[in-house]
């Protein structure tokens, strides 16, 4: 009984350190996706040089797109033309932040890992992107695709002596999009992560829970193994850039360097086999090889880098006790919504927040005169 507890108690203590943050993040995402649309995002990517790629991470850094939900988005790039250097640098910069992500690292790791997490993976994903740009050549059939895609005939038609006809779109007012935007935030971003979230806080409070405290002593005492073990763990398994949170606080807690949670947050959302096998099919072998070294050598790098400059107390104010008296009122208010619609989205593939009404006789958006 006092272990199960203990677990309860550990996973209620990560669910307070994040879940505010996420409930905010992934309404700032929300509004990220009315002022980003997916064609600019896509307009912006088809030049093939480096501004392209700069751009790619750019508008990579706020999107709420996991290793796996990035991946449609990647094909409907690659179809509308986008060069694979871009797409290089989108898919390694997007998954690894997120307006929901980064707000939740800041709740648990504080503004200084926080902005340290975001400047180093547009760096990483910069630096596939220049490799593929200078090692992997552009198809043809690559460059011809945005032409492609276009509609072949843009005609407007009138017959003289006919009504004319004009379609009046009515502007949407603030409640509208208020409702688009959390109706975007929940019933689509968070949902796609609720599973993969409570899998993370499951796995991290078992972590905190069992973990010996002789591997405590023995892993602290060894960086090496600190992150050849994350490295093992984190390439293979699939975990989005929130859900990669609550088992990043868990390293911690378990002994691992601040750099080796460093590294499991970079790699973690980074690759993947189901995103290893989308590259090598899309993009080719070359490109596969170049996104792994990057997302390798560049966490490692810059794990190493945090734990050699930045000072070992450091680590301390990311113990996972130093939550449990932080949590108020609003913190167990959002532990208590955020589980809510977890186990509303896992248990139920329809569940919405907000449910839109039907337009009756297709007259919802425009009326003929």
């Amino acid at each position: 009984k006092e272990i199960i507890l203990e677990f309860l108690s550990n996973f209620w203590l990560l669910l307070n350190s994040i879940a505010f943050f996420i409930l905010l993040g992934v309404l700032i995402a929300g509004v990220f996706k009315m002022l980003l649309p997916d064609s600019l995002i896509k307009k912006h990517l088809g030049q093939h040089n480096f501004i392209a790629n700069i751009k790619a991470a750019v508008l990579g850094i706020p999107l709420p797109l996991c290793s796996c939900s990035v991946i449609p988005f990647v094909s409907a790039l690659k179809k509308s033309g986008a060069s694979r250097s871009a797409i290089q640098t989108f898919l390694i910069s997007t998954p690894i932040t997120g307006a929901d992500s980064i707000m939740a690292t800041y709740a648990v790791f504080g503004w200084l890992f926080t902005i340290y997490r975001v400047i180093t993976s547009v760096i990483i994903s910069l630096l596939a992107g220049l490799l593929t740009l200078i090692l992997v050549k552009e198809e043809e059939s690559d460059k011809k695709i945005n032409k492609d895609s276009e509609p072949q005939f843009k005609v407007a038609k009138h017959i003289i002596g006919q009504p004319l006809s004009i379609k009046v779109v009515k502007a949407e007012d603030r409640k509208n999009i208020f409702q688009k935007i959390v109706s975007y935030a929940f019933d689509d971003i968070y949902k796609d992560i609720a599973r993969s979230l409570m899998i993370g806080l499951i796995l991290g409070a078992l972590i905190v829970t069992f973990m010996p405290e002789n591997l405590v002593d023995f892993i602290s005492s060894n960086v090496l193994l600190n992150y050849a073990l994350i490295l093992a763990v984190s390439i293979p398994l699939y975990v989005c850039a929130t859900a990669s949170i609550p088992l990043g606080i868990s390293l911690l807690s378990a002994g691992f360097s601040p750099g080796a949670a460093f590294i499991f947050l970079t790699a973690g959302p980074a690759t993947n086999t189901i995103t290893m096998s989308v590259v090598l099919k899309t993009l080719g072998k070359t490109s596969l090889i170049i996104y792994l070294l990057s997302v390798i050598i560049g966490s490692l790098f810059f794990g190493f880098f945090f734990d050699s400059f930045f000072p070992e107390s450091l680590g301390q104010m990311f113990m996972i006790d130093e939550h449990e008296e932080d949590a108020g009122f609003i913190a167990q208010a959002s532990s208590v919504i955020l589980l809510y619609l977890s186990l509303k989205y896992i248990f139920n593939k329809d569940a919405k927040v907000i449910k839109t009404g039907g337009c009756s006789g297709g007259n919802c958006c425009s009326s003929d005169s």
